[in-house]
Order: C-alpha cells, then sequence, then structure tokens
C-alpha cells in the first residue's frame, strides 16, 4: 500500500500538464463542428402509419375454421393429464 500511497502522492505534487487547459474548449469546438442529426416530421408520421397498420393487421380476425379441440375452457380437453390418463369421456 505504501507503493500506492506514494505514487498518489507524487501525482497530487505534480504539475497540471498545459494540454487539460485546453481540453473543454476543444472539446467543445467540437461538439458545435459536430453534424447534428435531424428527424423531420415525415419520419415519425411514417412510423405512426406503419405501427398502424400493423395493428389493424394483427387485429384482423383470421378465417373461422371451427372450434379448436384445443379449447382450455370447453367441455372436452383432449390434452389434460386425466384424459391422457383414462381416455376420453
Amino acid at each position: 500500500m505504501n507503493d500506492l500511497d506514494e505514487l498518489l502522492g507524487r501525482l497530487a505534487r505534480a504539475p497540471t500538464p498545459a494540454a487539460l487547459d485546453l481540453m473543454e474548449d476543444c472539446v467543445l469546438a467540437r461538439l458545435r463542428a459536430a453534424p447534428t442529426a435531424r428527424t423531420g416530421v415525415g419520419l415519425g408520421v411514417m412510423t405512426a402509419l406503419a405501427a398502424l397498420i400493423m395493428g389493424m393487421a394483427g387485429g384482423v380476425p383470421a378465417a373461422a375454421t371451427g372450434t379448436s379441440p384445443l379449447a382450455p375452457l370447453g367441455p372436452t380437453q383432449p390434452l389434460a393429464p386425466s384424459s391422457l390418463l383414462l381416455g376420453t369421456p
């Protein structure tokens, strides 16, 4: 631990590098110069329309093909353990 304490003490006593004085100005200049991504109203409208179309497509009922034999609340449940062990009533 003494080595770490000694190293930290030397670092605290060392003079601040001159490059650190200019770092904030350099970073802010690069941020100002960086192009910003723009998203217009068109992208938002397209996204909303896509979500609406997908919701409508998912909400359209499928063609009725009859009652499913695997109805969970129906009178006959062919995959229930009691039906599988004893046979269907």
